[in-house]
């Protein structure tokens, strides 16, 4: 995994607008018409090479095919597993029961009323799990490959479905234990996640199932959710062994809801159980407002010492196109916890999880991802001319509050000969400043940051 001491990377999660010709033959793909295979594989393979050439023309550092030979980023795997059937009827959309659909019923009518994820027929697995998709990856390893020649771009990712949004989408009627179907589905998946890394991409998981169960599960507590996702780690880390952690990101999102977002669960509630996961870097939504705060937990949090973080930067969640600025302050942030070589700018979510959805226009995708870069650039030069390099511990506004009872603690302000320019290296509070050059005032609250 590309690492840089010189400027802040660039990536995003995965999936990309697909051009109209492509979105046109998926969709005859899922009515059951059979086109021309060469005319299909033509078509294909100019479209990865449109949008890597794209992708590199806006500035990203580390990209993919957009996910351009995949329906979507999770139901692809019903063409490379065997042992899956449909089996009646249509899968309930889990949005229309989710707790933020019983807070908002109005709008989540609207919103899954005719949705691509409501229109999914129920797949379920009546066989022994096996791994028959090596052509359609060859293809994918082929179609990148060449589709990176002559753009400069140098590392390449590659997305994979994570075992429990497999075990999710495809009901269990084969296997008589819940772990005997997880085990299955690991050790199927493996030979995809290996595949990839073994033909020189970095494998990139991807996991909204892990965070969002909370969100779709409304009886479930947290500490249920917990032990839930607990199971479904161990999992992912065993169709993981043998893999290098180096090689490995690790994605997870509150999937392509633009809604509300009340009852989304809170990182600080799953944080240590996601960093159990076996992999080098952890993608995840850090620019929609109601996680954006999170960066903090980020600076207290457990981890390798040479984790990479690629924070989403700039979201699916509005049609708003990010400030530059505000990118760049965003990016500050976790550079001054981690260090700049280990943050990489990345996107909250994809652009187009599902080939059909069109919850974001793609000239409004590709400016968030022109802002993204634009960003990377600004804090890249703030951070190498002079901004403080590392902050390991985030200062806590509760504390800052009892700034009266610290300033008590100071030496008595008659020993300073000069007004002090620089905070006082012992001083319990960052008040100390002020308490030395006014000895005869009580020193003033600090300002929450």
């Amino acid at each position: 995994m590309k690492r840089s001491t010189d400027r802040i990377l660039t990536t995003h999660v995965g999936s990309l607008p697909r051009p109209q010709a492509l979105l046109d033959m998926s969709a005859a793909r899922a009515r059951g018409e059979k086109g021309d295979p060469a005319t299909d594989a033509a078509l294909l393979k100019k479209s990865v090479a449109d949008v890597v050439r794209k992708q590199a023309q806006v500035g990203l550092d580390i990209v993919d095919d957009g996910e351009f030979s995949k329906p979507s980023f999770v139901t692809y795997v019903r063409d490379r597993l065997g042992g899956l059937r449909e089996v009646g009827g249509t899968r309930i959309n889990p949005w229309a029961t989710s707790r933020d659909a019983q807070a908002f019923p109005d709008f989540y009518k609207k919103l899954t009323t005719g949705s691509v994820v409501s229109r999914q027929p129920r797949i379920g697995c009546t066989m022994p799990i096996t791994y028959t998709g090596k052509p359609h990856l060859q293809t994918d390893f082929d179609n990148l490959k060449s589709a990176m020649q002559g753009t400069g771009v140098t590392e390449a990712f590659m997305p994979s479905i994570s075992i429990a949004n497999i075990e999710n989408w495809n009901v269990n009627q084969f296997y008589k234990s819940e772990d005997d179907y997880l085990k299955a589905v690991g050790d199927a998946m493996h030979v995809e996640y290996k595949a990839i890394v073994d033909a020189g991409f970095l494998l990139q998981i991807d996991d909204p199932r892990l965070i969002t169960y909370y969100m779709v599960e409304p009886k479930a507590s947290i500490e249920e959710c917990r032990r839930w996702a607990e199971k479904r780690v161990e999992a992912l880390n065993y169709a993981l062994r043998d893999i290098p952690r180096e090689k490995i990101r690790y994605h997870t999102c509150y999937s392509i809801n633009i809604g509300p977002r009340v009852h989304d669960m809170e990182a600080k509630d799953l944080l240590d159980i996601i960093l159990k996961v076996k992999a080098g870097a952890f993608s995840f939504e850090a620019s929609n407002p109601r996680h954006e705060h999170e960066w903090r937990l980020w600076s207290e949090a457990k981890k390798p010492a040479d984790t990479v973080l690629i924070p989403g930067v700039v979201t699916h969640c509005s049609l708003l196109v990010e400030h530059p600025e505000l990118v760049a302050e965003r990016l500050i942030r976790y550079a001054e916890i981690v260090g700049m070589e280990n943050v990489i700018a990345g996107t909250d979510c994809g652009f187009a999880s599902f080939a059909a959805a069109d919850e974001i226009d793609a000239g409004i995708a590709w400016a968030k991802l022109d802002a993204l870069v634009k960003g990377a650039e600004i804090a890249t030069k703030k951070l190498k001319s002079g901004r403080p390099a590392k902050v390991a511990v985030v200062e806590k506004a509760p504390a800052a509050v009892k700034a009266p009872a610290a300033a008590k603690k100071e030496k008595p302000a008659k020993k300073v000969k000069a007004p002090v320019k620089a905070p006082v290296k012992k001083a319990a509070k960052p008040v100390a400043k002020k308490a030395a050059k006014a000895p005869a005032k009580k020193a003033k609250k600090s300002k929450k940051r």
